[in-house]
C-alpha cells in the first residue's frame, strides 16, 4: 500500500512528492501520463520565478522544469506513466483506479491535476498562441509595458486581468460579446472608471493576425463593421476547464467542489475527505502561477505526512 498518491506532475504533484519523501514518507507514487512538468512548459518565456532569471535569450518554461523531475526523485518520489480513472475512498483506505483496470491502494491523496483554460475559437489563436495570445496577465503582461493591449471576455477574471494590465499597459479595450457583465458590479465600475480601459461591447473577436515574430492586430466583429485594433497582445478570459474528473463518482464529487468545479480546500490544503488534499490550480483561488503551484504542493506534501503518522502510525 502506498503512503501517498499524487495525481498530476507539475509543479504542485513535484513539490508535494519532494516534501512527502524527504519528510519522511517511504511509498510516494506520482502518476502523470506524460513527462513531469506540468502546462508551464509550453511557455516560451518565463520571467517570474524567484531566483531563476536570463535576459537573453529569454528562460523557456521547459528549461525551468527540466532540473525538478531529478532534484524531487531523488529522495524517493517514483513516476508511474499511469493514467488515473478515478479515486475513492472506503475504511480509510483510498483506491486509486487507473487506466488499465489495475487498482492501488493509498493510504492519502494529493491531487494536482490542474485546469486548462478554454479557448474562444476565433481565426489566428491557436497559431498565435504564446506569441501574442495569453492567458495569463500576471505572466505576460510586462512584455507590453506602455503599449497596447486587448483583453476578451466579461466575467471577473478578465475585468481584474484588464485592471492589471492598466497598471502596465497604455491602453487595455476589453471585448465583449454583450453589453452586461457576470463580473461582480464593483469590479465592473472600476473598469469602468479606469481612463487606461476602454470597452468595445457587443462584439466578437474575427481574428487575430500577424507574422512570424508574433500578433500585429485583432479584427473585432461590432454592429456588423470590423475594427481593426492595432494591438501586440490579446489576453483570452473565456473560463477554464477544471480537471476535476478522477473525483466524480457517478453524478457527485467525493469531496467539496464550488460552482465552476474548482476544489475547495482549506489553507492546508485540506478538501472535505479526510486524508484527500489538492493543490494547484484545480483548487479554489488559485492564482495560477508556478511559485504558488510550488507552494501548494510542499503544503499538501507536508500535510499528508502529518495525516499518515497520525491515523496510522498510532
Amino acid at each position: 500500500m502506498l503512503d501517498l498518491a499524487i495525481i498530476g506532475g507539475g509543479p504542485a504533484g513535484l513539490t508535494a512528492g519532494l516534501y512527502a519523501t524527504r519528510g519522511g514518507l517511504n511509498s510516494v507514487v506520482m502518476f502523470e501520463m506524460g513527462m513531469p512538468g506540468g502546462q508551464i512548459t509550453q511557455s516560451s518565456e518565463i520571467e517570474n520565478y524567484p531566483g531563476v532569471f536570463r535576459q537573453e535569450p529569454h528562460l523557456t518554461g521547459m528549461e525551468l522544469m527540466e532540473p525538478w523531475p531529478k532534484q524531487c526523485m531523488h529522495f524517493g518520489l517514483k513516476h508511474e506513466m499511469n493514467e488515473v480513472k478515478s479515486v475513492s475512498k472506503s475504511a480509510d483506505i483510498f483506491k486509486i483506479t487507473l487506466g488499465n483496470g489495475d487498482i492501488k491502494e493509498a493510504k492519502s491523496v494529493v491531487v494536482c491535476t490542474g485546469s486548462t483554460p478554454k479557448r474562444a475559437g476565433f481565426r489566428g489563436e491557436d497559431e498565435f498562441f504564446g506569441k501574442g495570445v495569453s492567458t495569463c496577465a500576471t505572466c505576460d503582461g510586462f512584455f507590453y509595458k506602455d503599449k497596447e493591449v486587448a483583453v476578451l471576455g466579461g466575467g471577473d477574471t478578465a475585468l481584474e486581468e484588464a485592471l492589471y494590465l492598466a497598471n502596465i499597459c497604455s491602453k487595455v479595450y476589453v471585448i465583449h460579446r454583450r453589453d452586461k457583465f457576470r463580473a461582480a458590479p464593483p469590479t465592473v465600475q472600476r473598469a469602468k472608471n479606469n481612463p487606461k480601459i476602454e470597452f468595445v461591447l457587443n462584439a466578437n473577436i474575427d481574428e487575430v493576425y500577424g507574422s512570424n515574430m508574433g500578433v500585429d492586430g485583432v479584427k473585432v466583429e461590432q454592429d456588423r463593421n470590423i475594427l481593426d485594433l492595432k494591438v501586440p497582445g490579446i489576453f483570452v478570459f473565456v473560463g477554464n476547464d477544471v480537471r476535476n474528473g478522477v473525483l466524480k463518482s457517478d453524478d457527485s464529487f467525493i469531496c467539496d467542489v464550488n460552482e465552476q468545479g474548482q476544489i475547495v480546500v482549506n489553507l492546508k490544503m485540506h478538501t472535505s475527505l479526510d486524508g484527500l488534499f489538492a493543490a494547484g490550480d484545480l483548487r479554489i483561488d488559485a492564482p495560477k502561477q508556478v511559485v504558488s503551484a510550488a507552494g501548494d504542493g510542499a503544503i499538501a506534501g507536508m500535510e499528508a505526512i502529518n495525516y499518515v503518522q497520525e491515523k496510522f502510525n498510532d
